[in-house]
C-alpha cells in the first residue's frame, strides 16, 4: 500500500511537484502534466530531463495519468491520437519503471447510440498494446462511457479481457446515472464502488458535492463530501487492498477547467494539506481494519 498523487495540482514544474511529494514524505508521483504538457506528449529532450531529475531526487512515477481515450476524444472520430499517445507512452513507462497507465473509454455521445462495439474494439487494442509490453492499463470512471454507470464499467470489463480499474471515489458524485431515464439523478459513490470492487487495481481520492441549484461540482477535502471516502477506504482495507491511493484534490485548480486557476503557492499548500489530511483519514481506517498504517 502506498500514497501518491497528481502532483501537477501542486506545481506546474517538475521541481515543485518533487518538492511537494517529498514534503509529504512520499516517493511516488502519478504523472500527468509537466509544464503544461502530458508526460506522453513532452518532446524527447524534455522527457529525458524529467527522467534524470526524478532519478536524482529518488522519486518514481507509479502511474501515467494519460489522455488516452479520454473525454476529449470522440468515438466517431479517428483512433489515431490515442494510438499515438499509447505508442509514445510505452517506451517512456519502461524507461521510468512505471507499470500503470490511466486510460478512459472516449467521450459520451448525445443520444442512445454509444457505438459500443467500436469502443470495445479500441479498448481491446489498447489493452493488448500495453499488456504485450508488460504494462497495466487501468480504466477510470470519468466523463466517458465507463463512467456512465457501474453497469457500463462492468460491460467494459466483460468486453475487454484483462482490463483493470482505477476507481475515482469522487466522480460518481458529479456524474449522471445513465441507467436512469431523464432527468437522471447523480450516481452513488458507494453503489458504484461496491459493484466494481473486485476489479479495482488502483484508487483516485477525490471528494465533493453536487450543487444541483448551480449545476456545478463543489470539491472538498477527502471525507468532507458525498463520496463516502472513509467508508470506501475502510472497506478496501478490510478487503485486503494493498495498492495505491492517489490524491486528485481539484480544490485549488481543476485540471480540465481552464477557468479555475490559482497562484502556484496556493496550489502547492492546498495539495500538501490535502495529502496530510488523507494520511490522517487512512491512519484511522487502518486502525479500524487492523492494518498497519503507512
Amino acid at each position: 500500500m502506498y500514497l501518491t498523487g497528481f502532483a501537477d495540482e501542486a506545481a506546474t514544474d517538475l521541481e515543485g511537484q518533487i518538492r511537494a511529494t517529498k514534503e509529504l514524505g512520499w516517493s511516488r508521483i502519478e504523472s500527468r502534466n509537466v509544464n503544461g504538457k502530458n508526460i506522453h506528449d513532452l518532446p524527447d529532450a524534455d522527457f529525458e530531463l524529467v527522467a534524470a531529475k526524478l532519478q536524482a531526487a529518488g522519486v518514481t512515477v507509479n502511474c501515467f495519468g494519460s489522455a488516452i481515450a479520454n473525454w476529449g476524444k470522440k468515438i466517431d472520430e479517428p483512433f489515431d491520437s490515442s494510438l499515438a499517445e499509447a505508442k509514445r507512452a510505452i517506451p517512456r513507462m519502461q524507461k521510468l519503471g512505471t507499470k500503470l497507465i490511466r486510460i478512459m473509454s472516449f467521450a459520451v455521445r448525445d443520444g442512445e447510440d454509444q457505438m459500443e462495439r467500436e469502443r470495445f474494439r479500441r479498448l481491446r487494442v489498447l489493452q493488448a498494446m500495453f499488456g504485450d509490453a508488460g504494462l497495466t492499463p487501468v480504466h477510470e470512471n470519468c466523463m466517458n462511457y465507463g463512467g456512465m454507470s457501474w453497469k457500463h464499467t462492468l460491460r467494459l470489463i466483460e468486453e475487454v479481457p484483462g482490463l483493470k480499474l482505477v476507481f475515482d471515489t469522487g466522480n460518481p458524485v458529479f456524474s449522471q446515472d445513465h441507467t436512469q431515464a431523464p432527468p437522471r439523478p447523480m450516481q452513488c459513490a458507494w453503489e458504484f464502488y461496491r459493484n466494481v470492487r473486485e476489479h479495482i487495481a488502483y484508487v483516485h481520492i477525490k471528494d465533493g458535492r453536487w450543487d444541483a441549484a448551480a449545476k456545478k461540482s463543489v470539491f472538498t477535502f477527502a471525507g468532507e463530501g458525498d463520496a463516502e471516502v472513509p467508508r470506501i477506504v475502510l472497506d478496501l482495507l478490510r478487503s485486503g487492498y494493498d495498492g495505491g491511493f492517489s490524491m486528485e484534490p481539484h480544490l485549488a485548480v481543476v485540471h480540465h477547467d481552464p477557468k479555475l486557476t490559482a497562484p502556484e503557492a496556493i496550489k502547492y499548500a492546498n495539495y500538501v494539506d490535502y495529502g496530510r489530511r488523507f494520511q490522517a483519514l487512512l491512519a484511522d481506517a487502518c486502525r479500524q481494519a487492523g492494518r498497519k498504517a503507512i
